[in-house]
């Protein structure tokens, strides 16, 4: 179990702006004081959908637990916090790299327990199957386009002609060097530093 001394955060959320939080806070600094724990800050989100990744007081609460001002995070319910899987889980899986435990009151979900860190396991092997699947989707897709002939990555860099050269050389000598090195690039279709190339000789010689 968690030392007496560990702080908590409190996260709570409704949401629409007239629905009050009052019942979620009393409850769960309750459960803080019952546990040992001192409330650090109680972070409140209102009117804020829990399918949005980025709301203001539960950035504010990522922010507290990156910079250790945070030992717990504690809620009400799980979709206080996350309604999305992947939003749930990429919160788990920090909280478990910074060693902040996540209690969800009245789910009974304590990943300071031996149950709990299983909860963290298990979110951790979900997290982890997942990025498996991007990756074989990814790797099926390349597979694919290149079976139909598709080039893949940069295109490769083209020789510039002499005479391409000689023609940047002299559009950039007659706008005396007004015209820009990207405008060169844009209209000759070669890359940012072989117009720099081309043109360098003229500027020399200005």
């Amino acid at each position: 179990m968690p030392s007496p001394e560990m702080t908590a955060g409190i996260y709570v959320r409704v949401s629409t702006s007239e629905q009050s939080t009052d019942a979620q806070e009393t409850e769960l600094k309750r459960y803080a004081q019952k546990r040992g724990w001192t409330v650090f800050k109680v972070y409140v989100d209102k009117g804020q959908s829990g399918a949005k990744q980025n709301r203001p007081a539960l950035d504010e609460l990522m922010a507290d637990c990156r910079h250790g001002k945070v030992d717990v995070v504690l809620v009400w319910k799980f979709d206080r916090f996350a309604r999305s899987l992947k939003h749930l889980i990429s919160a788990m899986e920090e909280f478990r790299e910074r060693r902040i435990e996540f209690v969800s009151c009245t789910e009974q979900i304590d990943t300071s327990t031996s149950l709990g860190k299983c909860f963290f396991q298990i979110i951790g092997a979900i997290g982890e199957f997942e990025r498996d699947l991007i990756r074989e989707r990814v790797r099926a897709g390349l597979r694919h386009a290149r079976e139909k002939g598709k080039r893949l990555g940069r295109p490769p860099v083209r020789e510039l002609s002499q005479e391409q050269v000689e023609k940047i050389r002299e559009e950039r000598s007659l706008s005396k060097g007004r015209m820009s090195f990207q405008a060169l690039a844009d209209k000759y279709g070669v890359t940012l530093y072989q117009a720099y190339m081309a043109s360098r000789s003229v500027e020399a010689r200005a």
